[in-house]
Parts: C-alpha cells; sequence; structure tokens
C-alpha cells in the first residue's frame, strides 16, 4: 500500500505547476484549485490534498479553515450523521465508526484540529496571503470508513466517497464559517474550485467520478485513474466491484449511468438523459461535460454532488424515478448555483422539488401530475402544521433555520413540501413568462457562485416575488 500511494502521491506533486494553469482558464475569474491523490484499500481512503488557494476575500489572510466531514463519522462524534430514526437502514451490519486524521501539512507555520466538534483543519500560514494572491499548502490524511449507508462509507455493494477530502471552508467577512453535520439535510457550504484527481484501487473496482476520466489503466493488480472537473462546489467517488455501466449523449454532455441491480437500466438511463436535457433547455445550458448517475448504497433516496449523483439501491421503480429527476435538478440547482445549505435549505431543495414537478408536468408518462405533487406537498406541509397546533398551541413554519434546529419530519415539511409550493405561488402570482425568465436569469447570473435568498428574489425582478419569498420565509404565510 505505501508504494502504491507513493506512486499516486507522486503524480500530484507532479501536476502542482498544471494545477496554477488549471486554476481558472482564459477569460474565466481565477479559482483555487484542488489536486487530489487517493488511494483506497480495504475500508480506508489514503490521500493527500495539494491546495492552491486563490485569495478572493478582498483582504490579507493569514489561516485557512478547511472541514472535516469524514470526522462526523468517528465514534464519539457530537454531531453524528445518521438520526435514530435511519439508523437501522443506514447500519446493515450493526454500529460501526470511522474519522478522518489530518497526518501533516505542509508549507505553513503551524496547523491543529478544531472546531466545534473536531470538524476543522485551521492551518496558519507562513506568511498572509494579499487579495488576489496565492498560496499552496499540502494535506497528508487518512478516512477510514465506517460500514454505513451514508455518503462516506462502506456498503455492501458500493463504497461511497462523498465528503471525502479536506474542504476550504467559505470566507464570509468576519471569519471562515464552519459546517458542523447535521443529520438533517446537507451541512455543507462551499465555493466552486477547480479538481484533478487521482486515484489508485484494485483493479476489481470500478470507480464513478464527478467529472471527466482522463485515463485508466492497470498496473501490477490496481487500476489508476485520473480525472478532472474545473468550476465545481465539490467531488465526489462512488468504488464498486459489480458496476455495469450505459453510456449516452445528452446535448454536449455524456451520461454514464453505474448500476447493479436494475431490471430495467436502459429506462434508467434514458431518464437521466432526458431530464437533464429538459434542465438545459429550461434553465440553462448544464455546467459540466459528464453527467454521472451511480446507484448505491444509501439509506435516504438520493444525494447530488456536481456532476455525480446517489440513487439509493433501495428506492422501488417509481421512486428511484422520482428522485432521479431530483438530483438531475441539483445539477443546477446546488452544483452550479450554489446556497447555504445550512441556514436556507429550501433555497435549493425546495427548487429541486419544483423543477422535478415541471419535468413531471411535461411528461406524464412516468405517473406523477402537477396537481398530484402538488397535493401531496400540501397533504405533508398541513400534517405537519395540524399536529404543531394540536400539541403546542403554535406552529413555527418559518423555513430560514440552521439545520439542526429542525425536527425529522419538520425539515422535510418546511424545506422539501413548503418549498414547492412556495415556488408554485410564485408562477401563479407572476406567471407563466416572469417566473421562468426570473429562473433563467437567477442561473445564468450565479452559476458558479454563492446565492443568497435576496439574490434569488431579485432575479424575478418583481416587488410581488420579493414579498412572496418574504412571507414563505418568515413563516407569515401560513398556507
Amino acid at each position: 500500500m505505501k508504494r502504491l500511494l507513493s506512486f499516486v502521491l507522486g503524480t500530484a506533486l507532479a501536476c502542482t505547476p498544471v494545477l496554477v494553469l488549471f486554476a481558472g482558464c482564459a477569460g474565466e475569474a481565477p479559482r483555487s484549485a484542488y489536486a487530489l491523490a487517493l488511494s483506497y484499500d480495504a475500508g480506508v481512503l489514503e490521500g493527500e490534498l495539494t491546495f492552491s488557494y486563490y485569495n478572493e476575500t478582498g483582504g490579507s489572510r493569514g489561516e485557512l479553515w478547511f472541514n472535516l466531514y469524514g470526522n462526523a463519522y468517528r465514534e464519539g462524534a457530537a454531531a453524528p450523521p445518521v438520526s435514530a430514526n435511519f439508523a437501522a437502514a443506514a447500519y446493515y451490519a450493526g454500529e460501526s465508526f470511522g474519522g478522518m486524521e489530518i497526518l501533516s501539512v505542509s508549507s505553513c507555520a503551524e496547523w491543529d484540529v478544531c472546531g466545534t466538534d473536531e470538524n476543522v483543519l485551521r492551518v496558519r500560514l507562513a506568511s498572509p496571503v494579499p487579495a488576489g494572491g496565492r498560496c499552496e499548502v499540502a494535506v497528508r490524511y487518512m478516512l477510514t470508513l465506517a460500514n454505513v449507508r451514508h455518503r462516506t462509507g462502506v456498503t455492501p455493494h458500493t463504497v461511497n466517497l462523498g465528503n471525502c477530502y479536506p474542504v476550504l471552508c467559505v470566507w464570509e467577512g468576519a471569519g471562515w464559517r464552519e459546517c458542523v453535520y447535521a443529520q438533517n439535510g446537507d451541512p455543507f457550504y462551499s465555493a466552486c474550485a477547480d479538481y484533478r484527481v487521482t486515484l489508485s484501487v484494485p483493479a476489481s473496482y470500478t470507480a464513478a467520478f464527478s467529472g471527466r476520466v482522463l485515463s485508466a489503466a492497470e498496473e501490477s493488480g490496481r487500476r489508476l485513474y485520473t480525472a478532472e472537473l474545473a468550476n465545481a462546489r465539490d467531488f465526489a467517488l462512488v468504488l464498486s466491484e459489480e458496476f455495469s455501466v450505459l453510456q449516452c449523449a445528452a446535448g454536449d454532455a455524456t451520461v454514464l449511468y453505474y448500476y447493479y441491480s436494475d431490471p430495467a437500466p436502459q429506462q434508467t438511463a434514458a431518464l437521466a438523459r432526458e431530464s437533464l436535457l429538459y434542465f438545459s433547455d429550461t434553465f440553462g445550458e448544464y455546467a459540466y461535460p459528464t453527467y454521472s448517475v451511480v446507484q448505491a448504497g444509501f439509506c435516504y433516496g438520493g444525494m447530488e454532488y456536481p456532476a455525480l449523483v446517489y440513487v439509493s439501491d433501495a428506492l422501488e421503480k417509481e421512486d428511484a424515478a422520482y428522485t432521479l429527476v431530483h438530483e438531475t435538478a441539483h445539477q443546477w440547482w446546488y452544483a452550479a448555483v450554489g446556497s447555504d445549505q445550512t441556514l436556507h435549505a429550501w433555497q435549493d431543495e425546495g427548487l429541486a422539488e419544483y423543477s422535478a414537478l415541471l419535468f413531471f408536468e411535461q411528461n406524464g408518462q412516468y405517473g406523477f401530475s402537477r396537481e398530484g405533487l402538488l397535493r401531496t406537498a400540501k397533504g405533508m406541509y398541513n400534517a405537519y402544521y395540524t399536529v404543531r397546533m394540536q400539541v403546542f398551541g403554535q406552529a413555527d413554519t418559518a423555513m430560514d433555520r440552521a439545520l439542526a434546529d429542525f425536527g425529522g419530519y419538520e425539515y422535510v415539511a418546511l424545506t422539501y413540501a413548503k418549498g414547492q409550493l412556495l415556488f408554485e405561488a410564485l408562477r401563479t402570482g407572476l406567471g407563466e413568462r416572469r417566473f421562468f425568465a426570473g429562473l433563467r436569469r437567477y442561473y445564468a447570473d450565479y452559476a458558479g457562485k454563492l446565492a443568497a435568498p435576496e439574490n434569488l428574489a431579485a432575479g424575478f425582478r418583481n416587488k410581488g416575488a420579493e414579498g412572496i419569498l418574504s412571507s414563505f420565509r418568515s413563516g407569515e404565510a401560513v398556507l
């Protein structure tokens, strides 16, 4: 293992000069860049991150903070990733733990692991980086994977490697924003960067990647991959010894479907292609050269990453179809247009839900209708509201909250269901032309960036839209 890891790490370090050129192509704003050299064996991912930081904060920075999402899986974590309601589905072989160990950080003055829940790597730089300047640090780490059907873990059929490396925190004027893991929603908040990834795995494994695979070769019983993705908010991988792969074109993009137990894989691949083309036509061109749909062990329905999504192998046909379309919509709302999912989860989830509604409204052959989906959303919201009123005499329907402040059903009711009803209210209030023009404008203005709720409202260029959004978010709109 050490010899193979040295081979992969050497590849990443040799790529460092290329990395700087890769970070921001001609005509584009410069970006930070991640060069990841990874090696996987028997539940352990060893890696080195060579990080080229571009300082776009407007001031001099003497520290860099990185989120360590893998530490949420360690024993004793204050914010474990799985709630009691999903523990049985997630921990298929009983309780299991993992964690992310930082082995070394070079080209810095000092470093430590800190944060609310050992979830932050803090690096003090040897010298401050001025606004518009660059620096480079190298982080060696080891990620031990729990046996868990989750974003990061070993499952019966797949090795899920979402959130598997240190991720730069977002700078927010007063400091770096750490992300504490939460059992509700997606506790991730990050800016776009460029990625180059090398991976060594046993030759029996096939790897699905965010982004384009540049090379794949076998050597001494190992399979060696190189992949890249530009201007992406995140990068994920899934490994399996059982994958079959289907490939098709969707405009200029290549759709790849990785599966192991789908009785109708051609239909699934066709749905991925069809939904990708629909959203491209409706909102604006898909941002990436490839789109990987991956059947995976996962205790929820699905999970989105830029250019790659999980669809749970536990889903029945109709639920799998709906989940796939919802996760595809996230390629516009989360992957391209970013937002603070830790405080405004409705901003991407509610819009992805409504985008799925738009697709199925035009494609009735899948068994979903606009009326049926809105009826389901209203029923979920009403159930939450009615029970809260009966038990407590009041119901907080405000949508802007930290993920940890939601109960499980409350999160679904206010983020997904009320989020979908919010966009239906906008569409009804603004009319078709203004509504769709506003979403296209929002995508065009904020693809590759982070958008606040106010930026979404501004995209509609209408005071009525601002009022609808405000009343839903605050809880004033009771429905």
